[in-house]
């Protein structure tokens, strides 16, 4: 994912308006993970955003949402898999970074048997 696609979705989810009520800790941002009608809101690491497998996430979703709404940047995927790679980027494991997001999906369901 380029630079410019990561911000024109931070600019379009309308993430730089935010109200004091709504503060995030500094370095995070608000994301909607799930595909459902009530996603889950979580607070990432904006760190993270950079993160390839993080990156092919967002491209998903672009597919899915497309750049324009309304709130947070939203990921279209299952929330435990969403949970699973944010354990596995916090863990700072280094196969993470020569993960395929695949493989990332693979590993994931392995787990859960």
């Amino acid at each position: 994912m380029t630079a410019g696609l990561l911000k024109k979705m931070i600019f379009c989810c309308g993430l730089k308006n935010s109200s004091r009520s709504n503060r995030l800790p500094e370095g995070h941002v608000r994301v909607y993970v799930g595909k459902d009608e009530i996603p889950c809101k979580l607070e990432v690491d904006a760190n993270y955003l950079n993160h390839p497998l993080f990156e092919n996430l967002l491209q998903l979703s672009v597919e899915e949402f497309g750049y324009s709404y309304n709130g947070a940047l939203r990921v279209a995927c299952e929330i435990d898999l969403f949970k699973f790679l944010l354990d596995l980027l916090k863990s700072r494991n280094p196969c993470a970074h020569y993960m395929e997001l695949r493989d990332l999906i693979s590993k994931f369901y392995d787990n859960t048997k």
